[in-house]
């Protein structure tokens, strides 16, 4: 990717991040959020935006209901946050290589304390 589409990408994580936080009112949202990762189309119409949501299954699940039912407004929020002359169209989707990643560490700690 090119520098303009590193600076668009940075700038997204940190605006989206940021509307999922502070932004949303929706009392589904709470916990544990993080934006990981955003991929950009190569026109920039376009962005996969990358969740991680730390608690049980349900609760993710509950949360991102809540951000994919809010999509309209993030997108508009970012519109209004960065300039662009179009405003990607946003897709949600859950990350959980932040938590599997975690358990693999916990894994790999027990093994050297020699409990498995």
């Amino acid at each position: 990717m090119n520098t303009r589409g590193e600076k668009i990408k940075k700038a997204l994580i940190k605006e989206i991040s940021d509307i999922v936080q502070k932004g949303i009112k929706d009392p589904r949202i709470e916990g544990i959020i993080s934006v990981t990762d955003v991929e950009l189309s190569a026109d920039y119409k376009h962005a996969k935006v990358y969740i991680s949501i730390f608690g049980e299954q349900e609760h993710k699940q509950r949360v991102m209901e809540a951000i994919e039912e809010s999509a309209p407004f993030v997108r508009k929020e970012v519109g209004r946050r960065i300039r662009l002359r179009n405003t990607p169209e946003l897709r949600f989707y859950l990350d959980e290589s932040l938590e599997k990643g975690q358990k693999l560490t916990e894994l790999i700690d027990k093994i050297s304390r020699g409990e498995l």
